[in-house]
């Protein structure tokens, strides 16, 4: 047994048009929009009365999505600040860019702030982390030729 392929990432937003406006400017693709709720959709969050709207965006390349999802219902009652770059759980997912500089400017016209700084990491990469829709932290990368 073992794992064909990942086939998406999932995060949970408040504001659906501007997260996927945040990873439309980072350059992946709309692929599909929905809205899902009924008993299914119920037994597979373990929720009650689950309604939630759905955009799938992609890779430029195909290979990867993400899944962004606005609930309606139920509502989350719980913190919503965003965890530091060292919380436990999923932190951050990397993009590789053609440029680092022009991905940045394109972000923080979306919202998007810089975590840290944007390094040279050992002449091998431009690497930062930039936090974005929901508290999620994007990390770029930009091989050094």
């Amino acid at each position: 047994m073992s794992v064909r392929r990942l086939e998406h990432i999932g995060i949970v937003v408040d504001d659906l048009a501007a997260a996927t406006a945040f990873f439309a400017a980072l350059g992946l693709e709309v692929e599909g929009e929905t809205t899902v709720a009924g008993e299914l959709v119920d037994r597979i969050n373990g929720l009650e009365s689950v309604r939630a709207e759905i955009v799938i965006l992609r890779t430029p390349d195909g290979n990867a999505k993400l899944e962004l999802a606005r609930y309606h219902s139920p509502a989350y009652e719980g913190e919503n600040r965003p965890a530091p770059a060292n919380a436990p759980g999923i932190r951050h997912i990397l993009f590789v860019v053609d440029d680092i500089n022009a991905t940045l400017a394109a972000l923080r016209a979306h919202g998007g702030e810089l975590v840290g700084e944007l390094v040279n990491y050992e002449n091998s990469y431009w690497l930062c982390y930039v936090r974005g829709p929901a508290g999620t932290i994007v990390e770029l990368a930009e091989k050094i030729s």
